[in-house]
């Protein structure tokens, strides 16, 4: 009959359990070995792909305790099989699945830049089609007066309109009053650029840097991130690690979650 000896080994010595997570796609993890920082493309039998913000690609093995996300030893276990349908949406609400999209309001959201534009619709894009509610974007808040007196709101076409950097006492600011009434509401968000609205952790870096003034502040990010110099490419990236409200600064949420009610508030 086989003996079995008992584990002598101090419970202090022993490693800590540390939790499984699955790797989806679009999950960002750390190898400590190599420092190697990238989100899940694929995951396969004993190993997972992982892609940079260069869109390099490194293939790792499924080890115990062999990742770090967000600072933390993870396991990652291979996710499960079959597609799951999500109860929520990416902003956080209740999924209604099989809704078909609402006839658009004549109410509108407008956001200044088409990153704007593309980061709303990739958080709330499921509640807007079901509100009906459609976003446009600015080219320049200098145009703000103009479509406002086009749009011409009223009880049943509300506007909303978000703006970066609203910063009170400013040109912009003044322009935002200027247009601002009863069924037109302007709201401003902190953030010089809507980049920086998302968390630097979902991106994989530590903090947004700070550009001097002067500079454009997009080129200026891409060389102190020693990321190449292609803002769009750059934006993609960015764009692409975001997959819920919980990959947003709440300064932006708030903002967002507002204009939305606005123009969605019975006439």
């Amino acid at each position: 009959m086989r003996q079995y000896s008992p584990d002598l080994t101090p419970p202090w010595k022993k490693p800590k359990a540390v939790p499984e997570v699955p790797a989806d796609p679009g999950l960002v993890v750390e190898d400590p070995g190599t420092g190697f920082c990238g989100a899940v493309i694929r995951c396969e039998a004993g190993t997972v792909t992982l892609e940079d913000r260069f869109g390099k690609h490194r293939v790792f093995p499924l080890e115990p305790r062999g990742f770090l996300l967000e600072g933390k030893a993870v396991t990652l276990v291979r996710p499960a099989a079959g597609p799951v349908r999500p109860t929520r949406t990416a902003s956080g609400s209740v999924a209604v699945p099989g809704a078909r999209a609402r006839v658009a309001r004549a109410g509108r959201i407008y956001v200044e830049g088409r990153h704007d534009a593309e980061l709303v619709e990739r958080v709330w894009g499921d509640d807007l089609r079901i509100e009906g509610v459609v976003v446009e974007y600015l080219e320049g808040i200098d145009d703000l007066p103009s479509i406002v007196a086009d749009f011409a709101p009223g009880p049943d076409a509300r506007l909303g309109v978000l703006v970066d950097h609203l910063v009170p006492g400013t040109k912009e600011s003044r322009i935002a009053e200027s247009v601002t009434s009863e069924h037109a509401l302007v709201l401003g968000h902190p953030y010089i650029d809507i980049w920086e609205a998302v968390k630097p952790s979902s991106v994989g870096i530590r903090a947004w840097p700070r550009i001097p003034h002067g500079q454009d502040w997009k080129t200026g990010v891409c060389r102190a991130l020693d990321w190449p110099e292609n803002t769009g490419a750059a934006w993609q990236h960015i764009l692409s690690r975001v997959r819920s409200y919980k990959d947003l600064e709440p300064e932006l949420l708030g903002r967002v979650e507002e204009l939305i009610d606005f123009v969605t508030a019975p006439a």
